[in-house]
């Protein structure tokens, strides 16, 4: 078994969400009990459960976003053509300049209002939101690496 990462949402509507997560994922549910749902996308090392928020929760909780890192821009691409089609409304973000990098993602949010981000780091940049930033070039970023090793010796 490979390593994967636990979230467990607890949701309003557990329908609805099987619903949003058969078609952000493009599987459907590994497990299915009147209760609970689990999840186990191909797209990432994620184990997924979903289970109605009892009275006094909240929920989506209060999770800021959920994020998904794909090994390539095309994946995002190809991702991204999948879930419209599959009916999803989007906000797509390619070659953007966020969180010190160049990145290509789409958004989806789940019926809850927790968001997803499904995305792949281009490359990195110096400045966090910075327009037009090159990255630092490899072998200059090496050097630096080098100096400071050097230096902590």
């Amino acid at each position: 078994m490979r390593a994967r990462v636990h979230v467990h949402l607890k949701v309003s509507d557990l329908g609805a969400s099987r619903d949003f997560y058969e078609r952000l994922f493009g599987v459907k549910p590994v497990k299915v009990k009147p209760d609970q749902i689990k999840f186990l996308p191909p797209m990432a090392p994620l184990n997924l459960a979903l289970s109605i928020a009892h009275r006094g929760e909240t929920p989506g909780g209060f999770v800021n976003h959920l994020g998904i890192e794909l090994a390539s821009e095309s994946a995002v691409r190809e991702h991204l053509a999948r879930v419209k089609a599959a009916g999803l409304k989007t906000r797509e973000q390619l070659n953007v300049n966020c969180c010190y990098a160049n990145q290509s993602k789409f958004w989806v949010v789940d019926p809850d209002g927790v968001e997803w981000e499904v995305y792949h780091v281009n490359h990195d940049l110096v400045e966090k939101h910075g327009g037009g930033i090159d990255p630092l070039p490899s072998a200059i970023a090496d050097a630096i690496a080098e100096e400071l090793r050097s230096r902590s010796a």
